[in-house]
């Protein structure tokens, strides 16, 4: 492996080191190594403290403005950039085509994706998307990392969005939220009134109220049932034009939610449908 230089350390951090390691030389019966300098002839080496104390002799309080300042360039140089976090790139550059239309992509989920899928507390789910779109970060505190694979409250799997036409994500719920019935399916939980009446919320970030339903209906697709809505939500905080479609699988519901405002609406309205439609576990 090739050697590479090391970078110059900031005077800062250099200082820390400095601190820090003539503390140890003066306080210690025996020299530990670092204080010992590299020669080129072993008979010559002698322990130095000139500069250690000097470093000593700095005041406390410049020493401790100098550590916090070092610790807070350290965190600033080690931290991810916000980029690489939220993976801010076109999902065309990543994903495969969809088999049924070549204008989407389709995006699987597997155990690479999201902590409950890692657990096992959530089956794959798929969905189609517009290869322009771009996936974005999910909070800690909002993906059900904290608390698998026993989550008691709903979370958010993924999130996807484009400016212009809108966003969609996948909100995940514990089946015993619902019912106290183990696998019970979504016809088991109840009518698709009754469902949107308890997941609304995770649809529009804030209430829910039944006025604000347009119309829900059923789909069987093999031995999976899903209710599908679409919702007015003027005073949403997703937005002001909402659809959703759920189901049941296992000890979870899985929640499709897209959204868009009045003005992304009517230039993704059908996109979002399509994206709705596309939706499977």
């Amino acid at each position: 492996m090739a050697n590479a230089s090391a970078a110059p350390l900031h005077p800062l951090l250099s200082s820390i080191i400095s601190t820090s390691t003539s503390s140890r030389c003066h306080s210690l019966l025996s020299v530990p190594p670092e204080c010992v300098p590299i020669a080129s002839n072993p008979s010559k080496v002698s322990v130095t403290t000139t500069a250690a104390d000097s470093s000593l002799r700095k005041s406390p309080l410049v020493r401790r403005r100098d550590l916090v300042a070092g610790i807070a360039l350290a965190a600033a140089l080690t931290k991810e950039p916000p980029s690489v976090a939220a993976r801010e790139v076109e999902v065309g550059s990543y994903l495969p085509p969809a088999p049924t239309d070549p204008a989407f992509v389709v995006f699987k989920a597997t155990s690479k994706d999201t902590p409950a899928l890692r657990a096992g507390n959530v089956q794959p789910y798929e969905f189609m998307l517009p290869p322009t779109w771009k996936q974005t970060r999910v909070a800690n505190i909002l993906s059900g990392n904290y608390c698998q694979p026993k989550c008691a409250e709903p979370w958010v799997e993924v999130k996807f969005e484009d400016e212009k036409q809108g966003k969609v994500q996948i909100v995940a719920s514990p089946l015993v939220r619902l019912t106290n019935k183990p696998n019970a399916t979504i016809e088991d939980i109840g009518s698709p009134e009754k469902v949107i009446a308890s997941l609304g919320p995770f649809v529009t970030g804030n209430t829910f109220d039944s006025d604000e339903l347009l119309e829900a209906s059923i789909e069987k697709s093999g031995d999976q049932t899903y209710y599908k809505y679409e919702l007015e939500t003027p005073f949403a905080l997703t937005g002001s034009h909402n659809l959703a479609k759920a189901t049941a699988k296992g000890n979870t519901v899985i929640l499709f939610v897209a959204s868009a405002s009045d003005k992304q609406w009517p230039l993704s309205e059908k996109v979002l449908k399509a994206m709705l439609e596309s939706f499977k576990i």
